[in-house]
């Protein structure tokens, strides 16, 4: 582990808020064990061991029935801590995972067969190299054909350059963290509106409103309260294409790491009544990653 690396919260409280049943917590990663699973070479940090086990007990905790894992840059294209952790869910994960233009079609259906549902492309310079964006597209036409989605992962001065490239992608396009909007410029600023205007063109753009420990600037102390009106727009007007998760174990944080219960928390601030609740945490997730 790095010296100035955050572990995960070591006994998150209780949430409040109880998750409908059948809840999804759409995005979190494991690490290794580094023994078992090591990490790249050519990853950019070195986090703290996050098992499957450790994951599956916060589920467990936090009210959740099932996961989506997504595989982490630490791991690079190694998806083997990822297909471990999805073969001894008995069902109750999915994954998202990492891939280069090289992988095989027959790997391409193991990763199936274990439970991968999406492929991610990171566009976060300080976590990834560039990839030409020719390899991404060639990737999105190869999984298109399993039925797959697509993961993205920018920052929200990116987002203007990458629109064509979104545009271009062949199969549904998952947003993280609803492109890491400027918080302190508030929600109707037009950085923002840009990605809301991008969702209202493209009915195949989804977005995770997931995160507000990483974008807030208030912190824990107001809830992140800071973070509500960005993730409340969009679940409010795109009601069937949002996704929740907690992000655990919240890799790369620097200010604090989060309390997981207090994030299930601010759900019911984001999608106020128990439809958009649902929407969220149970029918679209299962929609996009159980329905085949």
């Amino acid at each position: 582990m790095d010296a100035d690396y955050l572990p995960y919260h070591p006994a998150p409280r209780k949430p409040a808020y109880t998750p409908p049943p059948g809840a999804v917590d759409a995005h979190c990663h494991v690490f290794g064990p580094g023994d078992r699973f090591p990490y790249a070479p050519a990853r950019k940090y070195t986090p703290c061991d996050a098992p499957k086990e450790t994951l599956f007990a916060l589920r467990d905790h936090l009210g959740f029935a099932r996961n989506v894992i997504v595989q982490a840059t630490c791991h690079g294209t190694d998806n083997r801590a990822l297909v471990d952790a999805l073969r001894a869910s008995d069902g109750l994960a999915r994954g998202v995972a990492s891939v280069g233009p090289d992988i095989t079609t027959d790997a391409l259906r193991d990763l199936h067969e274990a439970g991968v549902r999406g492929v991610r492309f990171n566009f976060v310079k300080r976590l990834v190299d560039a990839t030409p964006r020719e390899v991404f597209l060639g990737i999105a036409e190869r999984i298109a054909t399993f039925g797959w989605h697509i993961v993205v992962y920018f920052e929200a001065p990116d987002l203007e350059g990458l629109i064509p490239f979104l545009k271009q992608l062949p199969t549904v396009v998952v947003v993280d963290h609803m492109g890491r909007p400027d918080i302190a410029r508030g929600a109707e600023h037009p950085g923002f509106q840009r990605f809301v205007a991008l969702m209202e063109e493209l009915p195949t753009l989804w977005s995770k409103v997931s995160c507000p420990e990483r974008l807030s600037l208030e912190g824990p102390a107001t809830g992140y309260a800071d973070v509500v009106p960005f993730a409340r727009t969009l679940v409010d007007r795109f009601t069937d294409r949002v996704l929740w998760g907690t992000d655990w174990p919240h890799p790369n944080m620097t200010s604090h790491m989060p309390d997981d219960g207090a994030l299930v928390d601010v759900i019911p601030r984001i999608a106020t009544d128990a439809a958009k609740q649902k929407a969220l945490l149970v029918d679209n997730p299962m929609r996009l990653y159980w329905s085949a």
